[in-house]
């Protein structure tokens, strides 16, 4: 029979090869290619800001991060994949906040359970949304846009990069607290949504990275900002909370992994990440393409983060019974 003395020997030797095992782990990582999950399509903003911060861990970790894109289901197919892929540093996911905070309210039946099956790693980017329509409709600034889609029918139709997305519930929400009509049509993505409405399928949209150039060009009107501040990039558009107090749409970015990941592997790709977009440079080529500006938080500040938005957004969808089977 072991001696508790004994056992306790034993326990403790096992503890200390268990500690060792784990830093030499840590120390190690990555010894090979790393995939990160992109859940947009190409030419998105997410997709741009995969391939951006994918560009800099490869230069961080040495080694390639290889950018793979998932697209659908506003993130739950790349989220799944993500969710059974081992839980060892090498598969990755770039995902909108709403993967967290809106799917889990949208979604009727998932296999994904985001925030039991991943694990929030480090955030990366956030940005407003531009409001933008067609050049050739009869409004020119955003309160003749409201009284034009007000006395509008049959009612106007908007486009969006997916039901569930931010870019959907950012209309949702415009519509709630200036009373007025509109129906979505959902697009794979923020690029066939924005050549939806300069092509005339639908009247507007909201988006970022996917309808910045458009503005720029002349081929989409841009008539307020989603957020709370005005844009760097167009600080001569209004924000629709100087019209409607209460309202703010605010999307970011984040890196996942799957629950189980060892908290140094966690820790070293968070350090390695907030140094990366810490960086001049990242912050430029954002603004450049138009995709946002660099977001880092702690931990703490992103479990709050998470918290708030699942709260509001959970309420704007219960109010309004969307539901995806």
């Amino acid at each position: 029979m072991i001696s508790l003395a004994s056992w306790f020997a034993r326990f403790a030797a096992s503890i200390f090869c268990l500690l060792f095992a784990t830093l030499a782990l840590a120390q190690s990582y990555p010894d090979r290619p790393i995939r990160l999950l992109v859940s947009f399509p190409p030419g998105s903003a997410n997709d741009f800001v995969g391939r951006l911060i994918a560009q800099s861990l490869t230069v961080r970790l040495g080694q390639p991060i290889v950018v793979e894109n998932r697209p659908g289901s506003n993130g739950n197919i790349a989220g799944d994949v993500v969710a059974h892929s081992a839980a060892d540093g090498y598969t990755l996911l770039l995902s909108s906040g709403s993967l967290y905070t809106v799917n889990p309210h949208l979604y009727a039946k998932t296999s994904l359970d985001p925030f039991k099956d991943l694990l929030p790693v480090v955030s990366v980017v956030s940005d407003e949304l531009l409001l933008t329509e067609n050049i050739g409709l009869e409004p020119k600034n955003f309160n003749d846009f409201i009284a034009y889609a007000g006395r509008a029918r049959p009612p106007l139709l908007y486009g969006s990069i997916g039901n569930g997305s931010e870019h959907h519930l950012a209309m949702e929400l415009l519509k709630d607290v200036a009373r007025i009509q509109m129906t979505h049509v959902p697009y794979r993505g923020g690029g066939p949504a924005a050549i939806g409405v300069m092509g005339g399928e639908v009247t507007a949209m909201f988006g970022g990275g996917s309808v910045t150039p458009l503005v720029q060009a002349g081929k989409l009107r841009a008539l307020a900002i989603s957020g709370r501040k005005r844009s760097q990039l167009f600080p001569n558009l209004p924000s629709i909370s100087e019209f409607y107090p209460d309202y703010e749409v605010t999307i970011w970015q984040v890196v996942s992994a799957p629950t189980g990941t060892p908290p140094e592997i966690v820790a070293r790709l968070r350090s390695e990440a907030n140094a990366a977009i810490a960086q001049p440079d990242f912050a430029e080529k954002l603004a450049n393409a138009g995709a946002g500006e660099p977001y880092s938080t702690t931990p703490q500040e992103m479990a709050a983060r998470l918290r708030a938005d699942d709260t509001r957004y959970g309420k704007v969808l219960s109010g309004s019974g969307l539901h995806v089977e």
